[in-house]
């Protein structure tokens, strides 16, 4: 599934985006911070995205997210 995001330095300025469009994985996400469901989403702002595509950009972070390194610093005493 996350072969339908893309890093291309020619789009948004090698934002994450969906293949084959200029949507944005950040743009997609923040619009479900907002409250909006996948057929919201599609119907209202994206009507060339898939559920897949919505799916893998929620992956994608979720794997962004895993990936990082969390280096805590102790709490002054």
């Amino acid at each position: 599934m996350l072969d339908r995001i893309v890093v291309n330095p020619k789009i948004h300025f090698g934002k994450p985006s969906v293949a084959g469009t200029r949507i944005t994985v950040q743009g997609v996400l923040e619009l479900l911070n907002e409250g909006l469901s996948f057929d919201e989403i599609i119907r209202d702002y994206y009507p060339e995205l898939q559920v897949d595509d919505i799916r893998a950009c929620v992956q994608y972070a979720i794997a962004l997210v895993a990936s990082e390194d969390v280096h805590l610093n102790p709490a002054p005493a």
